[in-house]
Order: C-alpha cells, then structure tokens, then sequence
C-alpha cells in the first residue's frame, strides 16, 4: 500500500490490546508457538502468497501474450483511505509486513460451502514478515477463532461498525458485507494493526475457487492423514494413509476442523502449512510442464487480489526473489501465543485469546525487525499466566471522577479479577503497574496490556495483588 505513514501507536503501544469478550476455548488447550523447520530442498511458502515464488519463476520462459494474460488475472484494490489515521509507526524501514488472507467468501463458486455465514470470512490469516536485512523471514498465522478487538470499519452499505470483540476472522465479513475484497481487506487490516502494533503494508487474498484450481492443475496433492477423516462440515471422507487429493477433497482437507485431531484451529494451521510445503514442491516439478505450469498460473492469478503495489507479475517475482535468497533454517511459521478462553470465561468454550505478555513480546521483536527463535516461543508455551489469575486493584491518579471504575470494567471484560478500585494517595502524571514480591509474571501480564505498560517491584504494594494507578494519558479504549 502506497502512501505516506502517518503517526499512531506504537508496536509496543499497541501490541497490548487485544482480546476479550464473550465466549472460549479449552482452557488447557495452548496454541502452537514453535518454528517449522524446513526441508533441504524446499522452503514452505506462505498461504497464497508464498506459492508466488513457484509462480513467478514459471514465467521467466513464457512469450509476452502470456506475461501479459496472467498479469492482466490479478485484481488490485486500493485500501489506504479506508485505514484511518491513527495507525502503528514503522520502526524498521526497508522491513515488510505483508498480510495474507485465505478467503472465505461464500458468493459465485464457493456458495456451495455453507449459506449459514456471514457473506465474506478470513478462513485463513497471517502476516509474513520480511526484514530489511532479507536474511530471515517470519510467517505468523493468527487462529481465527481469536477473541479479538474489532475496531470500527467501513461496511459495504456506506455506514461504519462500532468498535467490539469478536473473532478475528469477522474483521473480513464486516468489511466485505457488499462482496468486495478490498472493503474486507482493510478491515482485516485495521485489526492486525490495532491488536498487534505491527504496520501492514501490503496485502494479499486468494479465494476457495483458485486454490481448487492450482491443485487440480497439478494433478492433485499427496496427503497422508493417519487417521480416517469424516466430517460432514467440510464434506470431506477419507480414509488414513498416503493418497493424492484435488477439487474439492483437496479444500475439504485444508479446510476441516471438527473431523481430525483436537478439532482446534491450531490443528489446521499445522495442516495447511504442511499442504502448501507439498503445493511448492509439486508445483517446482512441474515448471517443464507448459499445461500444467499454464493452468496453475492462471488458477492462483485470477483468484489473487493485491494493493496497487503488489498487483502484478513483476511486482510478485520481486517478492519471489526476496523469499527464495533467504536460508531454509531462518525462514518460520509461528503461531501468536494463545490459550484457551475458558480459562478466564468459563462459559465460553470456543474461542482462544492470546497469551500475554509472550504475544505483546512477540509483535513487538517483529516490529523492531527482531528475529524470534524456536527457544522463546518455547518458554512461551510453558509459562501460561491466565488473566483471571491476575488479581488487580484499580486505583485513580487522574483527579477526575469515575476513571478508576471505567478502566476496572474493562479490564473485567478481558477475564481479569478486579478486586477493588479506589483513588491513589496523590495524582500521578503517567500510569503505573506496581506489584509485591511472588507477583512478577502476573504483573507483567497486565503492564504488556496497556500502551507501554512497565511493572515495577514494591515492597510496600498491597498483598496478593498487583496495584494499577491509572494516569492521565491512558486512554479507555487502550485498555487490554
């Protein structure tokens, strides 16, 4: 997306805020932090974008009608003035975030999937990350079933949401309720930015119908389920072992949830990384083919839509090359660190949140163009700190009447267990976390929550209880 960037919040700002609401998922159940480590030969590509690299390596050969038909396929919508002014700095420029959607829309060819969603949905939704250096890159999928902040959009009939939470995948469904990617693209957009604090500045979409095509154009996939696979949601019945995939059994396989394993959506994460690894490779062995190499550039560009910036063959192989230098040891699929709801809204069994302050750390490290390793998602997975375990007091340090009970609501909603507000002993000029020994981590879990929260050791803090003075400049709808 073109434009000059424009003065928000910060990653570190920013990174704090994100879920709560009102349903979850198994409290036991944590989401999958660690780093695929790649083959030899290959290097997994991204949902959709990452296939590019096979794609545009493909054309180098072919004559100029060609070029011209596939560049022509790629629609492109223009975002920028639908993002609103109050967005995450860029602190690291030459860097990249490239947001990648799966989409889920349920019009034309895909209707067939289910009449009981909302018109659009983000099926699948990650950000790749290219550092300035181009010496590693980062792919972080976000669970759609992430109970996040909605911030208010633009909808397809001309009026604007107001800000919520809900999960993250009905950011796209909002913004496209008139059908069009773009709309559903920017609302996508606006909530990456406002529950990660990273800057997005590029996007891509590719829809059901184009991914059917770029398998079936390969003469299908290889999967190797072991166990049998029978769900009548995504309509797909398999048996277990080795067997080739296409059409529809090859959507039904990326896209089945309920029918395998935990039936969480961190389960299909790992599922689809591990299809479009064997997508890649199928693909590059097929480059000699001119039908099926024809066939497969015509599927994944006629489904592709782009920012102006990315809309085109060119501009693709450009984002190839960056992707095919970088080594096959440094380039990971992360998971945002997660748990599941119920832990802190028992009533809600559906849903994940993010685990803090390992999600706030990790946006963060990304947007200062910082390599996150395989050890810290690690640590992440193992030290789970629920928000309804952290026992906060709110206390007052504006002076001004009724801002202690508004933040301690919202800190309510997000699971955490308000114990008693009241007003600080004096008026503070900045907002202050403050904990008594044996409180760190929890601390720690409520300060990544608020825009450049920090906690500080008191000996003489309340008990049991980690104490929030809030100040003047926190504004209430940055908390959590």
């Amino acid at each position: 997306m073109s434009g000059t960037r424009r003065r928000g919040r910060t990653p570190v700002e920013a990174a704090g805020r994100g879920s709560r609401g009102r349903t979850g998922g198994p409290a036991g159940r944590t989401g999958g932090t660690g780093r695929t480590r790649l083959t030899r030969r290959g290097r997994i590509l991204v949902w959709g974008a990452g296939v590019t690299s096979v794609v545009v390596l493909g054309v180098g050969g072919v004559g100029a009608w060609v070029y011209n038909d596939l560049n022509n396929n790629i629609n492109s919508a223009d975002v920028d003035d639908k993002l609103g002014e109050n967005r995450p700095e860029n602190l690291s420029p030459g860097s990249k975030n490239i947001m990648i959607v799966g989409s889920d829309s349920r019009d034309g060819a895909n209707a067939k999937y289910g009449k009981d969603l909302t018109t659009m949905q983000s099926d699948t939704l990650m950000v790749l990350h290219i550092p300035a250096d181009r010496k590693w890159a980062s792919v972080v999928s976000f669970p759609r079933d992430s109970w996040v902040e909605i911030p208010s959009c633009e909808k397809g009939d001309g009026s604007s949401s107001s800000p919520h939470h809900f999960k993250i995948n009905e950011a796209f469904a909002l913004g496209g309720s008139n059908g069009k990617v773009g709309e559903a693209a920017a609302c996508s957009i606006k909530t990456v930015e406002a529950n990660t604090g990273l800057r997005i500045d590029h996007f891509m979409s590719v829809d059901f119908s184009g991914f059917k095509g770029m398998v079936d154009a390969l003469e299908g996939i290889e999967v190797c389920p072991k166990q049998a696979i029978h769900d009548k949601k995504s309509h797909l019945d398999i048996e277990a072992g080795c067997q080739t995939v296409k059409g529809e059994t090859a959507l039904a396989y990326v896209r089945v949830r309920y029918g395998v394993g935990d039936g969480s959506d961190i389960g299909r994460i790992g599922r689809q990384q591990e299809f479009m690894d064997a997508l890649a490779k199928k693909a590059k062995s097929k480059l000699t083919s001119p039908d099926a190499m024809y066939g497969f550039l015509q599927s994944i560009t006629k489904s592709l839509t782009t920012d102006p910036d990315m809309a085109g063959i060119k501009p693709l192989y450009g984002l190839a090359d960056e992707l095919k230098g970088i080594p096959s040891d440094r380039l990971s699929f992360l998971t945002v660190p997660n748990y599941g709801r119920e832990a802190d809204q028992p009533t809600d069994k559906a849903n994940v949140v993010w685990q803090y302050p390992q999600a706030a750390d990790l946006f963060t490290s990304l947007a200062k163009d910082k390599e996150v390793t395989k050890a810290q998602l690690e640590a992440a997975r193992k030290n789970v700190v629920y928000a309804s375990s952290v026992r906060v007091q709110v206390l007052n340090g504006t002076g001004v009447s009724g801002r202690a009970a508004a933040v301690a609501e919202k800190l309510k909603d997000a699971g955490y267990t308000v114990t008693g507000t009241g007003n600080a002993p004096e008026t503070v000029t900045r907002t202050a976390v403050t904990y008594p020994a044996g409180l760190e981590s929890q601390a720690a879990v409520l300060a990544s929550r608020l825009p450049g929260g920090k906690a500080t050791a008191d000996a003489s803090a309340a008990p049991g209880v980690v104490t929030l003075v809030v100040g003047p400049e926190l504004k209430i709808g940055d908390v959590a």
